[in-house]
């Protein structure tokens, strides 16, 4: 290789386009940094560093949000709105976590500033995964999320049943990137044979491996490596049947954490599945469509049997989730037919966002020294000792719910308009038992809050926990969005229809 090709390809790296990414982690090392340079009694403020940092990026974030569309790193990475969009959303997705350990920490004997950095690590790597056209970018990125996550799952090194969660998790993550990474290299193998049309040595690269499989439509390898791939993204997402993991790993893990797993873990694997299956995948439709949409309706249907008979409030929230996976993908299944329904993803992502910190932050604020134990029966009494924490606990299972005029009820309404327009009416209909199934026990929680007979567990002259300044304000906010979102939807509903 000669020095002018060595400099072509560095001319492809503008380091400045991935500005927010090097910004987390350089902040992820200031707080190392400080936790050597400062004396202990100092280490508590911290945390506070690592909000602060963020919430800047995020200004800088919003005040340039047009970016230059256009592959970077010699294909490595596309820039795009939607990958835009998506730096916002783990951005404000890690503030938050930061913002719900600032109230769980304390609890427990354990390093904080560590945490943070872990988080910041896994933020900056999911905004380079969603942007990945690459496998190889693709997959590093996604083992550095997944490592990041092994370590924060199991972080209560005291807690029998969080340890017992980060080993689950580290055993079925390792199986999903096994498989993953098979079917990469099914993909790979069979795209550089010689003996096919449109041979590429460059498969790895998202365009060339959509090429050859528009050139191979029905290889057999190829489809192999393909469900493959499909089912290594799926177990990130939490989808039927790689859901196995998901109710004991997020009872076990710390609630900040849990809430990480549930959004932006859950988020990067739908934006991935999103990538590949309209960009990469599509001559395939004929496999894709009916594997994702058998898996949509099974993850529904399992999501909201399983939760009805929860009282564990974090395992139920965790199959509620299994299920909103299954709406996602009906979105995805869609997005063959209608151009509007990736859109569709995204604003259910806000949604979800929103509505799942308001209720993560309402458990984290009331959860005593043992995280993990966090019945239905903790919450009763609730509307009357703390309305503040009740009212935002109500609107973020209403959104979930999907009740008008929530945020919830805009994104599931989008969803299943772009299901019909593609004429899934048989997933259609399976989504909306789905919600009728869901309202049950969402609302069981609510009649808890508000309506039980049973006494409070926590005696009303001891009081409930009201929690500190930094994670009221955000629960404050988190509740209005999902009010203003739900009324008034702006440019991102704008895009998301269409319009």
């Amino acid at each position: 290789m000669d020095i002018s090709h060595i400099a072509a390809l560095a001319g492809g790296n503008p380091w400045l386009s991935i500005w927010p990414e090097i910004s987390l982690g350089c902040l992820a090392l200031l707080l190392l940094a400080l936790e050597i340079l400062l004396p202990p009694a100092a280490h508590r403020r911290i945390p506070a560093v690592s909000i602060i940092g963020q919430l800047v990026i995020l200004c800088l974030l919003l005040a340039n949000l047009p970016v230059a569309e256009g592959p970077v790193f010699n294909g490595l990475l596309l820039l795009s709105s939607q990958g835009q969009l998506m730096r916002v959303f783990f951005l404000v997705t890690s503030i938050l976590v930061a913002v719900l350990a600032g109230e769980t920490l304390p609890k427990h004997r354990v390093p904080r500033v560590e945490f943070h950095h872990i988080a910041l690590v896994i933020a900056a790597a999911m905004m380079l995964l969603v942007q990945s056209r690459n496998f190889v970018m693709l997959f590093v990125a996604l083992e550095t999320v997944t490592v990041g996550l092994y370590i924060l799952v199991s972080y209560f090194r005291t807690s029998a049943k969080s340890l017992e969660a980060g080993l689950k998790y580290l055993v079925l993550g390792s199986l999903s990137s096994a498989l993953l990474l098979f079917g990469i290299v099914l993909l790979y193998g069979v795209a550089g044979n010689p003996a096919l049309a449109a041979r590429t040595d460059h498969a790895m690269q998202f365009s060339n491996l959509a090429l050859f499989l528009s050139a191979n439509p029905h290889n057999f390898l190829a489809s192999a490596g393909i469900v493959l791939v499909l089912a290594g993204v799926a177990f990130k997402v939490g989808a039927f049947p790689f859901q196995i993991w998901i109710p004991d790993v997020y009872e076990g893990a710390p609630t900040p954490v849990t809430a990480l797993l549930a959004v932006g873990s859950k988020a990067a694997g739908v934006v991935v599945l999103l990538i590949l299956v309209t960009e990469v995948f599509f001559p395939y439709d004929s496999l894709v469509v009916p594997v994702l949409s058998a898996m949509a309706a099974s993850t529904i249907l399992f999501g909201n049997l399983a939760a009805l008979k929860q009282h564990n409030v974090k395992r139920l929230i965790g199959l509620s989730g299994v299920s909103h996976a299954g709406f996602i993908l009906l979105a995805l299944v869609s997005a063959s037919r209608v151009n509007w329904a990736a859109g569709a993803v995204y604003f259910y992502l806000f949604a979800y966002l929103i509505a799942s910190f308001a209720v993560f932050g309402v458990m984290t604020v009331l959860s005593g020294p043992d995280d993990a134990d966090q019945e239905l029966g903790s919450f009763a009494g609730l509307g009357k000792e703390r309305p503040f924490l009740a009212g935002v606990l109500a609107c973020g299972l209403g959104s979930l719910a999907g009740i008008p005029p929530l945020a919830g009820f805009m994104g599931k309404l989008f969803v299943f308009v772009a299901a019909f327009k593609a004429g899934h009416y048989g997933l259609l209909g399976v989504a909306i038992a789905g919600v009728v199934l869901s309202i049950y026990y969402y609302f069981g929680w609510i009649r808890t809050v508000y309506f039980s007979d049973e006494a409070p567990v926590t005696p009303p002259a001891a009081g409930r926990p009201v929690g500190g300044l930094a994670i009221r304000l955000a629960l404050a906010l988190l509740a209005a969005a999902s009010v203003a979102l739900g009324f008034y939807q702006g440019p991102l509903g704008a895009w998301v229809s269409g319009r």
